[in-house]
Formats: C-alpha cells, structure tokens, sequence
C-alpha cells in the first residue's frame, strides 16, 4: 500500500481513494493504475482498477464487461462493479490484504522459497485450466497481475495485452506490458491464445523463484526447472497445456514442503468441483515476512484517512457515470460466487480463444 500523489484520483463513483496498491518506480511493469477505496463510513472496501495512459479505454472497458459475467474459480478476482466514463472507467473488485507478486519477493527480499512457487504455480494453473476450457485467454497474466493474500493467489488484469495494442501490432515497450511474460508470438502482434499464457505462467514463476523475468536456466530451482523451461519454450504448440501443469505442481505430484503436514487441508470442493491446489495453500504456504507484511497493509488501511476529493480529469464532476449497473447491494467476498459457469462473452470485436 502506498500513499496517494497529487494526480491520483481522490473519488471513484462513490468511493474515496485511500492509497495506491502499486509503489512506483517498480522495474517489472503494471498493466494498470490500482487503488484502495472505500465508501464513505468505511463499510465497504474495493480494489479499483483503471487503465493506464497510453492504453485504449474502450477496450479496457470491454475486458471488465466480460470478466464481471464471470470468469471460473476461486483464483481469480470477481469483478463486482464497473463505472466512470468512457473516456476514463474503472472497475472494483472486492479487497482483500493483497500484495502484488512484485512486492511478495521485495518484502521476502529474494525468490520465494520452492514449496511457495508451486503452491502459486499449482493455482494458477487450475485458474487457466478453466479458464482455457470455456475458451477464454487470459491475456494479462505476469507478476504485477498476481496478488498474493493469506488464502491463496488471485488473478487479476484480465485482457492487459488486448487492451494495450490490438492484434498485429508490436507489443513490445507498451505501457503496463512486461516484455518478459508475453510470449514471442505475441510480442509481434498474435492474437492471444492459451498458449500465450502458459508462457506467461512459467515468467511468472520464474519470477518468483529467482526474482527475475527471463532468468538462466541454472538459477531456477531443480525442482522446477523443467516445469518452467517447458513454458518457456518458443514454440507455441510444444508448451503443456495447463491440465498437465496442474498435475506437475500438485501435491500429489510432490510438493515436499507440505507432503504429511498435518496442517495441509484436504482438497477444497467449488460448485462441484474439486479444486486440487487448494490443498498447497493451507497454513504455512506464505513465508513470514509476507505474512507480516500483509498485517501491515491492513493495520495501515484501517489508520488511513481518506483526502476531500478534487477533479480528477475528464471526469471530475461525472464519476458517478457507470458503463454498466453497479451491483444492486455490496456483497460479502466468496471465492465461490464467481458468476455463471458459462464462459464470459468476448470483449467487443474479439472473439473468445479457444482453448489449446
């Protein structure tokens, strides 16, 4: 958490702005501007995302439309509001102590330990397993997209690379998009496909078990390091899909760490579904100083003041517009109250992948 600069917005619709969720100066890129905000009394915090400069605003509003039909499991922030204008929107998701993977590995002050990256890479996997079953790319997938929070990962920045330049043009340098986590075929303009994620997975976890990008090949952990190669590879079709992934980081497959722990909790069943990752994140799978850290946020979010609210560019005055309804009535946060599990409409002029 992070505090406010003077062009930061102070209200969003009918919230106040309290803090930034992302430091600036950050070397690894976020797709979006990201802030804490609340309702006036303070009963009812969200994480509002907008688009940055630079970045098609029609089209970050398109992503937010789909992902609030939404988007499967339990790994993936719900969209639960979205407003402004269509000059500058925004959408909310329910706030949770969250940090970034970027500032897990600060606050961890280097890699995160193994039983950590596969436990993260277990999640994920299963978030873009049913993600690519209902023939939806996540398009948006690197460590800045990542949130790390006591119960597990959250995926958030659904559509980053649709809404940062349209298919056929270079992606390369663009704002919010980290060269690293796109693949190859991307970068040159692709549509993004499953393929393109999975690369994005293995960035992402090389990220967090080295604290770098692209790292060599010997820094990555020999427990993984065939795991990240192989979503890393150039070649779109020699990339596992991400049923197999699930399979490899489980811990039936062997999460050490946690294997006879009688702290580990049994598979956690959603709508139906076993969701097998859940499993890894029981007590202990985040380091302590994380722990610590994510206290920290949340004692400074319950001290935090919120500023008056100033004009904030082409909306000031009509923040209240929405693109869309906001939720009749504020919900309480569930993991399992993602929408329907039918697959979220393609944004406006794309349409949806399908699935590898």
């Amino acid at each position: 958490m992070e505090p406010l600069r003077p062009d930061d917005p102070r209200r969003l619709g009918p919230y106040d702005v309290v803090a930034r969720l992302d430091a600036d100066g950050d070397r690894i890129p976020v797709p979006g501007r990201r802030f804490i905000a609340r309702l006036p009394g303070g009963n009812r915090t969200v994480l509002i995302s907008l688009p940055l400069p630079g970045t098609d605003p029609a089209r970050f509003a398109a992503e937010a439309v789909a992902a609030r039909q939404g988007l499967p499991g339990p790994w993936i922030a719900p969209v639960v509001e979205i407003g402004g204008t269509a000059e500058a929107p925004w959408y909310a998701s329910p706030y949770l102590p969250a940090l970034p993977l970027t500032a897990a590995v600060a606050a961890h002050q280097g890699p995160l330990p193994e039983h950590t990256v596969r436990a993260l890479g277990a999640a994920l996997a299963e978030a873009l397993a049913a993600l690519h079953t209902t023939g939806v790319t996540h398009a948006g997938l690197s460590p800045a997209a990542v949130l790390l929070t006591t119960g597990g990962p959250l995926l958030t920045c659904f559509g980053a690379a649709r809404a940062a330049a349209p298919d056929g043009e270079q992606r390369s340098g663009l704002p919010g998009l980290a060269s690293g986590s796109l693949a190859p075929e991307q970068l040159t303009g692709g549509r993004p496909r499953p393929p393109g994620d999975i690369y994005a997975l293995g960035s992402v976890l090389a990220y967090a078990a080295t604290g770098h990008l692209v790292p060599e090949r010997r820094e990555l952990p020999e427990g993984l390091r065939r795991t990240i190669a192989s979503c890393l590879t150039r070649e779109p079709a020699s990339r596992p899909q991400a049923t197999r992934l699930l399979d490899e980081l489980t811990p039936a497959a062997g999460i050490a760490g946690f294997a006879g722990d009688p702290h580990v909790r049994p598979p956690t069943v959603l709508d139906g579904t076993v969701s097998r990752a859940s499993a890894a994140l029981g007590p202990g799978w985040l380091p302590g100083r994380l722990i610590a850290a994510l206290a920290r946020q949340s004692a400074e979010l319950l001290a935090a003041e919120t500023v008056p609210p100033t004009p904030y560019g082409p909306a000031a005055g009509r923040d209240h517009d929405s693109l869309v309804d906001p939720v009749p009535s504020p919900q309480p946060y569930s993991r399992t109250a993602l929408g329907p599990a039918s697959p979220p409409p393609a944004p406006s002029g794309l349409p949806a992948s399908p699935a590898s």
